[in-house]
């Protein structure tokens, strides 16, 4: 296997994460900034919250995602996030119903499973630690 093979799998999928979060909001079925979120929420035409894993946990503890599997995406940094918003940085975002927001949920499922793999103490995708067989 190459060396960084993981790193440049890792960085592939994140930018399809931006890229299909960027075609969503040009379709006009995401918007972000905790305002424009917490109204789609309150109005229900997001199903699906998306909040920057590097975010503030005060912050982001102030939004619950929508009832529903697969309604939070947080295996994004707020530098990705912004990305597909054409901003510096971005902590929250809400996707409304459709076919873009699918393949987000998708994609991202990835990310996130890829991430958590590579995360220091983990090993094949679970928390290595103690034993918890009886002897």
């Amino acid at each position: 296997m190459p060396a960084g093979l993981a790193d440049l799998v890792e960085d592939i999928l994140a930018r399809r994460v931006v890229d299909l979060v960027s075609m969503a909001r040009k379709a006009g079925g995401a918007v972000c900034g905790y305002e424009k979120v917490k109204d789609w929420l309150v109005k229900g035409e997001a199903v699906v919250l998306v909040q920057a894993s590097d975010g503030s946990e005060r912050g982001k503890s102030k939004l619950h995602p929508p009832e529903g599997e697969d309604s939070l995406i947080a295996c994004m940094t707020a530098r990705e996030l912004g990305l597909s918003f054409g901003r510096e940085r971005a902590i929250h975002a809400a996707l409304a119903a459709g076919g873009l927001t699918v393949r987000v949920v998708e994609e991202a499922a990835r990310l996130a499973g890829l991430r958590r793999a590579q995360e220091p103490g983990r090993v094949g995708g679970r928390t290595a630690g103690k034993d918890t067989k009886d002897a």
